[in-house]
């Protein structure tokens, strides 16, 4: 793969020093003071880990909505709620809902934000975060090392597996990449579908700084394979830009008449014809005529392999849930 960019003058070498080198003076206050030290990175640091295969999801939960039902409803005592509550370990499910029920809710941007079920302000919420992380060889070592970190004191970290195919990962992710994308706005949703793609297909690339100053995504005449950037233009082999044209007919379809990419609107005979026209469905040894069976063999070419075995792993921090629901139940004993 090449990698073009603008090309910087070497900058002069430097004259050596002839006059000896000044005594430093040091300020005896400034000596007093002491060093500032770097912030500690959190225990849950995915730094390691290729951006494309990690997803968080943040969500808010009401600790007034529980204690009430505990309190109220079930008539136990504040003590034994407070327990009952420190032991609450929210599912998956709950966490990665597109549309969260009670007791939980989306995370709000205002100052002082309320509850939406009950009102109870902001010293009741607690941030309960999921890490998704997708199992395979670009993962799986620095999962387990992080995973080996985490304390198990008070179980601030809950670790759950799920078994997939290769195809409901896609489409999960497909999915969420759609609640992420601004529509209104084409061509940044399309540079960012861009992106996200490329993550998955190269996850060890620095693909934020790849599109730092890219403004047009073009399909290359010349390359074979892989990509090239030359200036504000990425240019990607016509196989890759295919498969970026499937993923934004994809993503795009249920929001948009048809769907949109860097070719315009586009119906699925519109795709599936390009793609025939082009050679891209021979040279994937697709012959089937019918647009969806076309349709169907893409995507499994894709997702590489459709319903081969996958997993997915999530870690949940319960950190903020309990120091909240100690505060709590500090001010209400």
């Amino acid at each position: 793969m090449k990698r073009t960019s603008a090309k910087q003058a070497k900058p002069a070498p430097a004259k050596k020093a002839k006059a000896k080198a000044k005594a430093v003076v040091v300020n005896p206050k400034a000596k007093a003071e002491a060093p500032k030290k770097n912030s500690a990175k959190d225990v849950l640091d995915f730094d390691n880990f290729p951006a494309g295969n990690v997803t968080r999801r943040d969500v808010t939960l009401c600790l007034a909505c529980i204690f009430r039902l505990f309190t109220k409803q079930l008539g136990l005592a504040p003590r034994t709620a407070h327990n009952e509550i420190r032991r609450y370990a929210p599912t998956v499910a709950e966490l990665t809902a597109r549309e969260p029920e009670r007791p939980f809710f989306k995370p709000s941007d205002e100052k002082n934000p309320h509850c939406p079920y009950c009102d109870a302000p902001k010293r009741w919420h607690a941030r309960v975060a999921v890490h998704r992380v997708e199992g395979g060889k670009a993962t799986d070592a620095a999962r387990r090392a992080l995973v080996k970190k985490l304390t198990t004191k008070d179980e601030q970290f809950h670790i759950h597996e799920e078994k997939k195919t290769t195809r409901q990962i896609f489409f999960e992710w497909l999915e969420r990449l759609g609640q992420e994308l601004n529509f209104e706005d084409d061509r940044a949703w399309m540079l960012a579908a861009t992106r996200a793609y490329l993550q998955r297909l190269e996850p060890k690339m620095d693909w934020r700084e790849v599109f730092g100053g890219v403004r047009a995504v073009r399909r290359s005449q010349r390359l074979a394979e892989g990509w090239e950037l030359d200036g504000a233009r990425l240019f990607l082999a016509p196989t890759i830009y295919n498969d970026v044209l499937l993923v934004q007919y994809l993503v795009s379809r249920s929001h948009r008449h048809g769907g949109r990419t860097f070719e315009g609107r586009l119906t699925l005979l519109d795709l599936v014809r390009g793609m025939r026209y082009g050679g891209h469905l021979q040279a994937h040894g697709i012959t089937d005529r019918d647009q969806f069976d076309v349709l169907e063999k893409l995507v499994e070419q894709l997702t590489g392999g459709g319903d081969a075995p996958a997993k997915l792993h999530f870690i949940i921090d319960r950190r903020e849930l309990l120091d909240k629901v100690k505060d709590v139940y500090e001010r209400h004993s």
